[in-house]
């Protein structure tokens, strides 16, 4: 698939989300003249969404949720990575309409009052010399926030694997690795160290290496099967179940038991008019039932909180599974 049919097909994803699912909420997006109508709009929104979510839970059986791939990070980068998807960057594929724009408090508020528990604050350098200042940033987020799992990155550079250790010693309980953003290959010598650290410690790192939205030069299975078979005991969690190349990402789970899978994205109407999941391939998710942790992007997200439960719930794979998938998997994991 080229760029350019990924950016097509990005935008057509769009049109299919808006046409499809509940209507995002877009807070923070209209000039002054609208604010006071937006905030009364937003409010309702808000209370609709936790509506839906709850009624999600009591379907479920489910007191708490908990999300590994939720995006915390300073005001001043997030601000650029909402920028970047306003202007449907050439990571993006096509437009996508950030649904959660609060500030960082009355994110905080919202992601609770959904009953989530514990959540994490992937960040991720797109550049060496970022990671360290990044990990210092989430570890105060993290003191600061009892519920946020210590979050933690890393970058090909020299430095990587003394910025790891440091992490860890911060009490980092969860990586982030970005391969699309980051454009570096994970099996780049400068990685080495960093890669053997987290086998050893059996930290979990959270890795975009999928091709989707739009392809990176390191994305794809190949480079990450070839990871993992030098590092097998690796606890690498595939965030977005590898979109597009979601059987060959599969095939690595049932073939490392230590790999996992998060369900960012995956299901809903903005990926499935782009990147479907196979339909023949859910025998096998529910088969690493107890590999497979929820995750949704907020507060990046184009769609609803709401919208990406009930898309896991319309797969079909039971109660069972989703009390798994959205809580008992990843309590067990990081031992809440």
């Amino acid at each position: 698939m080229t760029a350019a049919d990924t950016a097509d097909r990005g935008q057509r994803a769009n049109r299919g989300a808006q046409a499809g699912q509940s209507e995002i909420w877009r807070c923070g997006m209209a000039d002054s003249a609208d604010s006071t109508e937006h905030t009364v709009e937003a409010a309702s929104l808000a209370e609709a969404d936790r509506t839906e979510v709850a009624a999600f839970r009591q379907r479920a059986d489910l007191t708490r949720l908990v999300d590994v791939h939720t995006h915390f990070m300073p005001d001043r980068m997030l601000a650029k990575v909402w920028a970047y998807f306003d202007q449907a960057g050439p990571l993006v594929g096509g437009g996508w309409s950030i649904a959660y724009r609060q500030e960082e408090q009355q994110r905080l508020e919202i992601l609770r009052s959904f009953g989530v528990c514990a959540f994490t604050s992937m960040v991720y350098p797109h550049k060496p010399d970022m990671a360290r200042w990044l990990n210092d940033w989430a570890a105060e987020f993290a003191a600061g926030t009892p519920d946020c799992l210590s979050t933690a990155t890393f970058f090909a550079e020299p430095s990587a694997a003394d910025d790891v250790r440091r992490a860890l010693d911060q009490g980092a309980r969860v990586f982030k690795c970005h391969l699309q953003v980051g454009g570096y290959d994970p099996n780049d010598p400068l990685l080495r160290d960093v890669w053997g650290l987290l086998a050893e410690t059996g930290v979990p790192v959270v890795t975009h290496c999928g091709s989707g939205p739009v392809p990176g030069t390191y994305t794809g299975p190949g480079p990450i099967a070839e990871l993992l078979a030098r590092h097998p005991r690796l606890r690498l969690i595939v965030a977005h179940l590898g979109m597009p190349e979601y059987r060959e990402f599969l095939d690595l789970a049932d073939r490392y038991d230590r790999v996992m899978l998060d369900t960012t994205m995956a299901f809903t109407a903005f990926s499935e008019a782009i990147m479907p999941f196979p339909p023949e391939a859910l025998g096998r998710l529910a088969d690493l039932g107890d590999r497979v942790l929820l995750g949704t992007d907020f507060p990046n997200m184009p769609h609803r909180y709401a919208d990406a439960l009930r898309a896991l719930e319309q797969t079909g794979l039971g109660t069972e599974w989703l009390r798994a998938v959205c809580h008992d998997n990843a309590a067990r994991l990081f031992g809440l």
